[in-house]
């Protein structure tokens, strides 16, 4: 608790701040770090792009035949947005943004800067019944009605760690629980206490419960759909293997999925779907250990396709949308433009407020602060500022510049104990070491 955080002034500051975005993160690599490809595939925005305010974000109606929902969107970023801020608001999840938008600063974009919200999706190959889960995705999609009058509700999930992987197979909803308790497992507990952070055997209902406010107890037994009081890390590998949800999501799929709904949890980073005749591929960075097996099955499938079909497919293309791997169907038959039109992203404009957009009270000269960090460089102070803010429950964090660099100063806090609270969750959670300072000492 005497130590500041000081990454400018080390010789190791770039590995200590890849180390940082990687616990926040969970990735499977550094996103943050992402360079654009010297030739990206031509879905990225351009100056036909059509106008719009709003553009549909979760439900879908399923048109006979159809196995591409959705549209891409655009929109521009205004100064102090997030990547997670501008996933959270549409309904997307951190991987997934990332993906779609190579060399965009996940913590620290540039105001202006124009990225695709991935909101055109390829439904898994499975039963279109219930709720299904497509792990290499990390996405939840919800079936009601028939093939008639099919309508898909659809959400960005966070999934289990390689440690505590989430289960594959045919399940169901057992029960649902409003305002659940955490009954800590004995192994998230050892985990707990061996990084100096005690559990107790239950946590209740409140802003420290990582169940959030609605639960869906799956048939196999320890899994569940739930909420998260970190939101921050859905679309991430965050989990002990549970499926989390957004708070407003996981309220809206509370609310419509009754018991016995059957869950089929899939992992299929590869998917081929028609919209309109238009046959598209849509890849995602495999999960590990998925790849080769995954790529052997959809190549063969495509093969297939082509032989039977008389369809001539664009093996380049195939190939370049497989290393991609952004997240976004892409038509890959020779000569095929009739899927150019749904190619095209809806330019939506930047809302007033971006829903969940972590909020930073006002500094207080009777409060409590403490000193995360200091560096020389500004856009450093702001992404460490902006990790800081975006764990959960929120530590609100700023930047606060003067001659000699950029300090991180987290606060304000009521009392002293908040402080000291704020200073072990933020050594537990992103290992770093702060200073607490006391009421109207100067920052």
């Amino acid at each position: 608790m005497c130590r500041t955080f000081d990454l400018s002034f080390s010789s190791n500051f770039p590995l200590r701040l890849m180390a940082l975005c990687l616990v926040i993160l969970s990735l499977n690599g550094c996103v943050a770090m992402q360079r654009a490809p010297d030739e990206p595939l031509p879905y990225y925005p351009d100056q036909s792009s059509v106008p719009a305010k709003e553009i549909e974000k979760t439900r879908f109606r399923v048109a006979r035949g159809d196995e591409v929902i959705g549209r891409l969107g655009i929109v521009k970023l205004e100064k102090g947005d997030t990547l997670p801020d501008v996933a959270r608001h549409f309904s997307l999840g951190v991987t997934a943004i990332s993906a779609a938008n190579p060399g965009v600063d996940i913590w620290v974009p540039k105001e202006g800067e124009q990225v695709i919200l991935p909101l055109r999706f390829t439904l898994p190959d499975a039963s279109r019944k219930g709720i299904v889960v497509n792990l290499a995705t990390m996405r939840l999609f919800h079936y009601k009605g028939d093939n008639n009058a099919l309508v898909v509700t659809t959400y960005p999930v966070g999934i289990g760690t390689k440690e505590r992987p989430t289960p594959m197979g045919q399940m169901f909803v057992q029960r649902k629980v409003s305002r659940p308790t955490w009954y800590v497992p004995a192994s998230i507990a050892e985990d707990h206490r061996k990084k100096g952070d005690p559990l107790p055997a239950r946590v209740p209902p409140g802003p420290l419960n990582p169940l959030g406010e609605c639960a869906l107890y799956l048939s196999k037994p320890s899994y569940l759909i739930h909420g998260t009081n970190k939101p921050a890390s859905i679309g991430l590998n965050a989990s002990n293997g549970c499926l989390r949800l957004y708070p407003e999501n996981v309220k809206m799929l509370y609310d419509d999925t009754p018991l016995k709904t059957p869950v089929v949890i899939v992992n299929q980073p590869y998917l081929i779907g028609q919209d309109n005749g238009v046959l598209y591929l849509e890849a995602h960075k495999p999960q590990e250990g998925s790849g080769a097996l995954e790529l052997e099955r959809i190549y063969a499938k495509l093969k297939a396709m082509e032989k039977k079909g008389a369809r001539t497919l664009d093996w380049k293309k195939i190939k370049n949308v497989q290393v991609e791997a952004r997240g976004i169907p892409i038509p890959i038959e020779m000569s095929q433009g009739d899927g150019e039109e749904a190619e095209k992203p809806i330019e939506v404009e930047h809302p007033v407020k971006l829903y969940g957009k972590p909020e930073v009270p006002e500094l207080k000269s009777d409060a409590w602060y403490v000193l995360a960090a200091k560096m020389r460089d500004e856009i450093e102070a702001l992404r460490i500022a902006a990790i800081i803010n975006h764990q959960g429950p929120p530590i609100p964090a700023r930047v606060l510049s003067k001659s000699d660099g950029h300090r991180v100063i987290a606060g304000p806090f009521d009392d002293i104990n908040a402080a000291k609270d704020a200073v072990k969750r933020l050594k537990i959670d992103l290992e770093i070491d702060g200073i607490l300072i006391e009421p109207e000492k100067k920052i």
